[in-house]
């Protein structure tokens, strides 16, 4: 993809962005080793702490006043990369945002740990969070469920999987989310190559996870969150994708799907955008406008009253 499409105020955060070669073995764990030895940064007036559960671990990011609201966090990573550490800033800043208790869950990755387990650890962390509503002051009637990239693609077939079991969250709040196999399946799409993610990349990481099934015409529930069909009566979503990313078509059609079935969506275009900006660009104006938006609706949609 042509450099001349990014945005000008993201040219050169975008030529320094990473840009994931996992093809090969070396490169996939090259990358999966980097990021799972990233540090963790705090954030000043939140208390960040560790706890583990069920083999799982967990950061819980508390805010100096807190809301009485809770989120689950999914970090991203393209199901193969990536930890929990990474955010650590972003969760910090949400919390001390929102007033939010945020809880962010290190799941275990494909291809070594293919589905199920992803979305079960995230289930995990949710029952913990539950569980520890009233400890963390909590009120288990006002959580959210969250991610970027495959951690908010995670986070929808949670959202879907819950509801289903009878447990209905507050709102998903989903960053430039990882929603469609069959995406992956598409090799007219690898020519574009697009910035940070291409569509080979994107192959790697839904073949680590669901094997051969990749665009099967039929996946067991909750493998890939697009695949539902029926989308009524689940919570209020806020999503963002960007114009110029491989995820924009698969997630405006997301959103347009849960609008039809009755759901509550805000839906943001960012224009000129590589996927993830946000993460490799939090400093830019866009980012920030970005954050700001999105804190701003997750705050309201977790007032008391606002189920």
């Amino acid at each position: 993809m042509d450099i001349d499409v990014v945005d000008p105020s993201l040219r050169e955060a975008a030529r320094r962005a990473p840009a994931f070669r996992l093809e090969s073995r070396l490169g996939l764990w090259s990358a999966a080793t980097l990021t799972r030895l990233a540090p963790g940064r705090t954030v000043e007036g939140v208390r960040r702490r560790i706890e583990r559960h069920d083999g799982i671990r967990l950061r819980v990011y508390t805010p100096p006043s807190t809301s009485g609201a809770g989120l689950l966090w999914i970090h991203g990573g393209g199901l193969v990369i990536g930890s929990a550490a990474i955010d650590d800033v972003p969760c910090g800043k949400t919390a001390r945002d929102t007033g939010a208790v945020v809880v962010s869950v290190d799941y275990r990755l494909a291809p070594r740990h293919p589905f199920p387990a992803a979305i079960d650890d995230a289930a995990a962390a949710f029952a913990w969070l539950l569980a520890s509503a009233s400890e963390l002051g909590v009120d288990p009637a006002r959580i959210a469920i969250g991610g970027q990239s495959a951690g908010g693609g995670l986070a929808a077939a949670l959202v879907q999987r819950l509801h289903d079991e009878g447990t209905q969250v507050s709102a998903q709040w989903l960053f430039c989310p990882m929603l469609d196999d069959r995406t992956a399946a598409r090799r007219d799409l690898d020519a574009e190559d697009h910035l940070v993610w291409s569509n080979r990349a994107n192959r790697v990481g839904w073949t680590s996870y669901l094997g051969d099934r990749v665009g099967a015409d039929e996946l067991p529930p909750y493998a890939a969150a697009a695949r539902r069909t029926d989308l009524a009566g689940l919570p209020r979503t806020w999503l963002y994708s960007s114009d110029i990313e491989l995820f924009y078509d698969e997630d405006r059609r997301y959103a347009e799907r849960l609008r039809s079935a009755g759901v509550d969506v805000t839906f943001e275009t960012v224009r000129g955008a590589p996927h993830g900006f946000e993460a490799w660009a939090p400093g830019s104006e866009m980012a920030r406008a970005l954050f700001r938006s999105a804190r701003d609706w997750l705050r309201d949609a977790l007032e008391p009253g606002e189920r």
